[in-house]
């Protein structure tokens, strides 16, 4: 046997190290559903306004005209619904799927959220449970001619965004990173797990990027200086946005009417997802 390179797509060999493509693994979906594209939206760690870049993505499409969806896949930390201003629970159809709850401008969206007694009750449950709910929130819920379902996972590398990668046929991620040279750090950690499990890159979303001033109107970096444009060079990716430190976006989650803030910080990223 000739010496291994660890590239299985290129070998013949049939040895016990062989490694499986993470395609192998991917959850069917239910019968009458379709989903066109599916977008995961990733950061290396939390607090970077990952849940909030989704909602913003899922607006964005809707308001092109596409059919979309949101699959909230933080588990335990899900606060989609919230922004959404989403709180009667899922419910079931005669075939025992799961239907999935629709926002006030026509959103699908399944969160493990509308599904407890309480919103605040926590969700602890270890790993192995966990990627069993994301696999039925993709094969067992009934998702309707979607065009773009968006799936905010959870952050980090672990065992969560793991199964995601393998149990959906994602077409892209969207990773979306803060200004501070740690999480620059962070989320090239979150784009090579991307790379390693050979789901593409779509392009980077730098949140709380800056602050305008009320009064000249001069974008002021308190963050410091981004290194968005540096990483996204070096993978070869675009910057799909920019977001600013909005107060009117995060009075809008609060108050569950996301989808209601007039807005264009997605427009550039929407068309660019187009291409996929």
């Amino acid at each position: 046997m000739s010496e291994c390179t660890q590239d299985c797509s290129s070998c013949s060999e049939n040895c016990a190290e062989r490694r499986t493509s993470p395609e192998d693994f991917r959850v069917a979906l239910s019968a009458g559903s379709s989903v066109k594209k599916v977008f995961g939206v990733v950061s290396g760690k939390g607090g970077v306004g990952k849940s909030m870049v989704t909602s913003l993505l899922a607006c964005a499409s809707m308001r092109e005209g596409f059919k979309t969806a949101i699959l909230d896949g933080d588990i335990t930390g899900p606060s989609i619904p919230k922004a959404f201003g989403m709180k009667e629970n899922l419910v079931g159809n005669i075939d025992g799927l799961i239907l999935p709850g629709t926002t006030a401008m026509g959103i699908d969206l399944v969160s493990v959220n509308l599904m407890l007694a309480n919103e605040t009750d926590p969700v602890i449950w270890r790993g192995p449970v966990l990627g069993g709910v994301i696999k039925q929130f993709w094969g067992e819920t009934l998702w309707q001619n979607i065009d773009y379902m968006f799936v905010d996972m959870p952050p980090g590398t672990g065992d969560v965004p793991l199964t995601i990668f393998q149990s959906l046929p994602l077409d892209g991620i969207v990773v979306v990173a803060s200004p501070q040279e740690l999480v620059g750090m962070i989320v090239e950690k979150a784009a090579n797990m991307a790379r390693m499990m050979q789901v593409p890159i779509a392009g980077l979303v730098e949140n709380m990027s800056y602050v305008t001033c009320p009064d000249c109107g001069r974008k002021i970096e308190i963050f410091g200086k981004s290194r968005i444009d540096e990483i996204a060079a070096r993978y070869q990716v675009p910057v799909l946005a920019k977001i600013p430190v909005d107060p009117k976006l995060a009075a809008a989650c609060d108050a569950g009417k996301i989808e209601f803030e007039e807005n264009d910080y997605m427009k550039e990223a929407i068309e660019i997802l187009k291409q996929f």
